[in-house]
């Protein structure tokens, strides 16, 4: 169970975009969270990845308090989400092959011994041709690059995936693929997911349920 309690969090103490909310995700279930943009939802998905440190509330994982935020998380707290952002090229290193940014997370831990095979699997898995995996991001397509950004968030085998506007720049057939190479991640692997974005339609198809960011925030 990943559960927020009671968060509130922002970039100012005194007027924060998140307040006192709380949301739960169980182990193995979708939920997306439905808003308009600059509601504060994308905030929420940072703090429960534990890459933003709330002004007040807790991140339960699994029973079990967070103790850091960002690199100062314990590595197997830190390790155990997966994050999807929505706008790819700021989140990825240009001067990276597309193998070199899958492969960061392992490096990181020391697991650079699993990288070829790691690379292969994925690449089918989130359906990245084996011929772009020497490109750099600029020589691949929004779409592409999208593809090496999921393969990243699934390297180290995380039980939670953070999807934050993951499709919003995407055609419907990439995003199609995406949130195909998703379930088929998580019907394999068990992992809970939590999917934020302002596409109904697609939040509603694609999880077992879908909460609104006005409700949660009156809750």
């Amino acid at each position: 169970m990943l559960e927020l309690r009671s968060l509130t969090a922002g970039y100012d103490r005194r007027d924060p975009v998140v307040r006192d909310v709380s949301l739960t995700v169980a182990a193995g279930e979708s939920v997306g969270l439905l808003g308009p943009s600059g509601c504060g939802k994308s905030t929420l998905a940072r703090v429960a990845a534990l890459l933003h440190q709330p002004d007040r509330g807790q991140v339960v994982i699994d029973g079990e308090p967070a103790r850091g935020w960002r690199h100062r998380a314990p590595r197997a707290q830190r390790t155990a989400f997966g994050v999807v952002f929505q706008q790819p090229r700021l989140s990825a290193d240009p001067r990276l092959t597309l193998t070199q940014l899958v492969a960061e997370p392992l490096r990181a831990t020391g697991r650079a011994v699993e990288v070829p095979d790691r690379i292969r699997e994925l690449a089918r898995t989130v359906g990245l041709g084996e011929d772009l995996l020497g490109r750099r991001p600029h020589e691949v397509s929004d779409g592409q690059l999208q593809r090496a950004c999921l393969a990243r968030a699934l390297v180290l085998r995380p039980r939670w995936l953070i999807c934050d506007e993951m499709t919003a720049m995407l055609d419907a057939s990439t995003t199609a693929a995406l949130v195909s190479a998703v379930e088929t991640y998580r019907a394999d692997s068990g992992a809970g997911l939590l999917a934020v974005g302002h596409d109904k339609v697609l939040l509603e198809r694609w999880c077992d349920r879908t909460v609104h960011w006005d409700e949660l925030a009156r809750s």
